[in-house]
């Protein structure tokens, strides 16, 4: 659609341009309409460029700099009226309108695009809201999407912020959704019921970003791009994204680092229960999880695969995957 219409604008400014030629008084102009019509298709290119130069700019920038510049022109225009009273020179009042209606355009455009973000655009008006100072803005990351536990998060009331959703990310997870994979697909297709339930949820707020970055090949380097033009952070459980985002200066919020602090912590020497589920790596070693899904490795819990006992920490290892707990069976230990 979007090249439909430059082709239709290209065709109506060549026709405009070879029929203001005809009708122009100009000897060689009416002489030579393919001339407009030239001079209109590059009209059209010069159009178009602009719109290719405004792409990466936001809806909301270009609203705020239109509302800007039409405050910053009122205000020239109240500021001339007043000066019709005064007994100034025609010469120099004309002077100085040219000069004041630049320098309030110029001033009434880079005061809003500079306030934008303590109000909201709605067309035709203009509803004003309060923003706190320490309100942040957060990118949703196609990944921390499908893993879903973001829902209950924003659920708790826990995250605070604006969350706002990439065009291009929203994009890529309807690909993964009809992916020929069905694996690929249900991850799609619940990353999609998850963005509907935060969607429905009155304490979420979503807002489409609409901003894309052509010249970027990979959503994770266009998320990074983005949250550095709007000083965002990037929430993800990606491990690559995360430390690609890191390096460059970006803040991240990894929901599988804010999992793995919630986790509850345990101390060499406490007991537990565990059920012993398969067999570890080493010899004589049995593995167990906890409800959180925490491995436990168990020393001498081979044998006891399939049976629930009581175990005694030994040690705790944290890793960048989560935490690991290594214990050994307790000497009263009964089997189940």
């Amino acid at each position: 659609m979007i090249i439909a219409l430059r082709i239709f604008i290209l065709i109506i400014t060549g026709l405009l341009g070879s029929y203001v030629a005809s009708q122009s008084q100009v000897g060689y102009l009416a002489q030579m309409p393919w001339l407009g019509a030239a001079i209109g298709v590059g009209v059209g290119l010069l159009i178009i460029l602009i719109d290719l130069f405004f792409k990466q700019v936001t809806v909301r920038n270009i609203l705020s700099l239109l509302l800007g510049v039409a405050l910053g022109l009122l205000i020239h225009k109240l500021l001339m009226n007043l000066l019709g009273y005064a007994n100034v020179e025609e010469h120099f009042k004309n002077q100085f309108a040219l000069f004041s209606a630049v320098v309030f355009a110029y001033l009434g455009g880079i005061t809003v695009l500079r306030g934008q973000n303590e109000f909201s655009l709605i067309l035709p008006f203009v509803q004003l809201e309060s923003k706190s100072g320490g309100e942040d803005i957060i990118l949703l990351d196609t990944s921390v999407i499908i893993d879903g536990r973001i829902a209950d998060i924003c659920e708790t009331a826990f995250l605070s912020g604006k969350l706002y959703l990439p065009r291009f990310v929203l994009k890529e997870l309807q690909l993964i959704a009809d992916s020929s994979d069905p694996l690929k697909r249900n991850r799609g297709r619940r990353g999609l019921d998850i963005l509907n339930r935060m969607k429905n949820n009155p304490l979420v707020k979503i807002r489409i970003q609409e901003t894309d970055f052509p010249d970027v090949n990979t959503v994770d380097a266009k998320l990074v791009k983005l949250a550095q033009m709007l000083s965002g952070k990037v929430f993800t459980n990606d491990y690559n994204l995360n430390k690609v985002a890191e390096l460059q200066g970006v803040r991240v919020l990894n929901i599988n680092e804010l999992a793995n602090a919630l986790k509850p912590i345990v101390m060499p020497g406490e007991s537990m229960q565990v059920k012993i589920l398969k067999e570890g790596k080493e010899s004589d070693q049995g593995v167990a999880y906890l409800d959180d899904g925490t491995m436990v490795v168990v020393d001498n819990g081979r044998r006891r695969i399939g049976q629930t006992l009581n175990v005694t920490i030994t040690s705790v290892l944290q890793t960048q995957a989560g935490r690991m707990i290594f214990a050994k069976p307790s000497d009263d230990s009964s089997s189940r």
